[in-house]
């Protein structure tokens, strides 16, 4: 029940951690000092209404240690209890209940927990919202419970279990941890317990390494997670992969349809320059023709009236002509819009404006035998040629209407492949985004596999440490060295004192981080007598590859030194030398003479460093380091 009761009255454990894959400085020690555990965090005052056994209590806590005696039942463990309630504990953990009503005292309807909580100092939470002081209200009803968090004048500031659990986090209050509040069952269990197992599991709890192990079967199932997250994006991608691979096709295809529209327009032209070439020619052999016939008009005027007849038949025939004419040139338009047929509907064209010509040289004979159809001939001639020039200018104007038939689908074409490569860049794009979140996937899985190989060997590292605490001057190796130097002790003329840091203790464990600054890589080192134990030491250094060590030479014979004040800083503030404690004077020597131990000061924060090295200029002060390790 004492025990119980002092952990109630005091502020849990609060230590800075240490490193991953460091070792703790010195031992392992809480790197807090008395002075800041009294501030933030601390519980000042309990107040406990319908709870359990009490009825209405109220306690006040001084900032230290606080016992709380009374009789059997008298409701010491209920004051415990009632702390794991209030920082969130569940009923059956406290092992008193099943449920939280069970804990409203018998006969009333709801039950009140209240705890001040201390909030100043360096490490107070969140001062500018809460103040000085937290207030956490923790009601019970037979049907539900809720959580209030108020500032020091007991205003209302959150109450959702998130907030609380920042609290909890932030001054390492957990409540389940036998090592913060240890209840009369646990101790009892603990100590009654015959089994090493349950033990073990005690350790285990406490010492968090079951909260990692908790945080490695996490990560783990977060690392499965994240490969079958890859393998089905590799899957989706895949179709888009074939969808890509398709339109670069389609791509090719759309740049060899500008090629052979490209073609059909040089065509088109070629075609156009022929055809008015040809009707060039045509017009010069009509004039000749025409002037001819002008020659001879005077003679042929009185026949002309004889072959009206004639004449009338001719321009049936010629009308029929024009029309087999106007059937052939709208074929010929049809056949422009395909390359292949184009080299046939050129030269069929052409094929027919030979016998055209060949029709004009036989109307022409005709006119030469019968010059009395002159006049006829020559109204007839006028009309072929204004006839000539309508169908020339619509089928100029049926080829421009074509031309632009063909620009449009070239246009229509262009645009099509502008949208498939618009299609294609996004496409790239989705897929650069992809391929980056499988990037980004595979680094996060890298990085999981990395920090749980890291916090494996932190493991492996915390419990060699828990079996040896010399491992935590040189690791694993210094254990190899050790064995060496027993197989090999009598080589030596004194066997070698080391490593230096397993000789000391520390008078306050507030200046370990702060220590183990000044004194670097001293407390890895060994110390031998003479030359000769210089060299079996490096042979055994060198047998189990611990090829840096350093191995400083000193009379072991050689009394404690004594300092001179005059020697030492005039401060107030400790040295090194004067927080450190060892049984073996030589490491204290080696210290002195090689680290300058009693000429390095140690203080609590940086301000106060900076003003006594900087400011004051006091003699006999080599080196000045924070309590966090800082050094100036």
């Amino acid at each position: 029940p004492a025990h119980s009761s002092v952990s109630a009255g005091c502020r849990p454990p609060h230590q800075k951690s240490t490193p991953p894959g460091k070792s703790p400085n010195l031992r392992q020690l809480p790197a807090r000092s008395k002075a800041a555990a009294a501030m933030a965090g601390t519980i000042s005052r309990i107040r406990l209404e319908n709870f359990m056994c009490h009825s209405s209590l109220d306690i006040e806590l001084g900032q230290h240690v606080n016992f709380i005696t009374g009789q059997n039942g008298s409701g010491k463990s209920a004051i415990l209890t009632a702390l794991c309630i209030a920082f969130g504990c569940r009923a059956k953990n406290t092992q008193r209940a099943a449920t939280l009503k069970d804990f409203i005292k018998t006969g009333c309807s709801d039950a009140a927990i209240a705890v001040d909580i201390n909030n100043q100092g360096e490490d107070a939470f969140k001062p500018d919202i809460y103040g000085n002081l937290i207030k956490l209200e923790r009601r019970i009803t037979k049907s539900s419970s809720s959580t209030i968090l108020k500032d020091q004048h007991g205003r209302k500031v959150a109450h959702r279990k998130d907030d609380l659990n920042e609290i909890v986090e932030h001054f390492n209050i957990d409540v389940e941890n036998p090592c913060v509040i240890m209840s009369q069952d646990k101790s009892r269990e603990f100590l009654h317990s015959g089994n090493d197992k349950d033990k073990f599991k005690f350790f285990f709890k406490a010492t968090l390494l079951q909260r990692l192990k908790e945080l490695l079967e996490t990560i783990r199932d977060q690392v499965h997670k994240a490969d079958s997250d890859v393998q089905e994006l590799e899957k989706s991608i895949k179709p888009v992969m074939r969808e890509l691979d398709e339109l670069r096709e389609k791509i090719k295809n759309m740049e060899h349809i500008e090629e052979i529209a490209h073609d059909i327009d040089n065509l088109k032209k070629k075609l156009a320059w022929s055809w008015v070439y040809e009707v060039d020619q045509q017009i010069e052999e009509q004039t000749v023709k025409l002037q001819k016939l002008k020659g001879r008009a005077p003679a042929c005027q009185e026949r002309i009236d004889r072959n009206t007849v004639v004449i009338d038949k001719l321009k049936k025939e010629l009308i029929e002509k024009e029309e087999n004419l106007r059937s052939l040139v709208g074929k010929t338009r049809e056949e422009n819009n395909m390359k292949k047929s184009m080299e046939n509907n050129i030269a069929e064209a052409v094929k027919r404006e030979i016998e055209l010509e060949a029709e004009h040289e036989r109307g022409a004979h005709m006119l030469q035998r019968k010059n009395g159809r002159l006049n006829q001939l020559q109204a007839q001639l006028r009309d072929f040629q204004m006839q000539h020039m309508q169908s020339t200018q619509a089928e100029a104007s049926q080829m421009e209407k074509d031309m632009q038939n063909i620009q449009q689908q070239i246009d229509h074409l262009h645009s099509n492949v502008t949208r498939l490569r618009e299609d294609e860049n996004e496409f790239t794009a989705e897929l650069s985004g992809i391929v980056k979140s499988i990037n980004d996937i595979s680094k996060e899985i890298a990085e999981n596999d990395r920090r749980t190989k890291q916090i494996k060997s932190d493991i492996a590292d915390l419990q060699r440490q828990q079996s040896n605490t010399v491992t935590a001057f040189g690791g694993q190796r210094v254990l190899k060295l050790l064995e060496s130097i027993e197989t090999n002790h009598k080589k030596f003329e004194s066997p070698p004192i080391g490593p230096i840091g397993a000789h000391l203790q520390l008078a306050s464990e507030s200046w370990s981080v702060a220590v183990d600054s000044a004194c670097g890589g001293l407390l890895d080192a060994f110390i031998v007598t003479c030359c000769k134990d210089l060299h079996v030491l490096r042979e055994c250094a060198s047998k189990v590859n611990f090829n840096n060590l350093r191995i400083i030479v000193y009379d072991f014979t050689r009394p404690r030194l004594i300092i001179p004040d005059g020697s030492l800083p005039t401060t107030e503030h400790p040295t090194v030398l004067s927080v450190i404690q060892s049984e073996n004077h030589t490491v204290l020597n080696v210290l002195v003479d090689q680290g300058h131990a009693e000429r390095q000061v140690l203080v609590k924060d940086y301000e106060v460093g900076k003003s006594l090295a900087f400011d004051d200029r006091m003699r006999n002060i080599k080196e000045v380091y924070t309590s966090d390790g800082d050094k100036m």
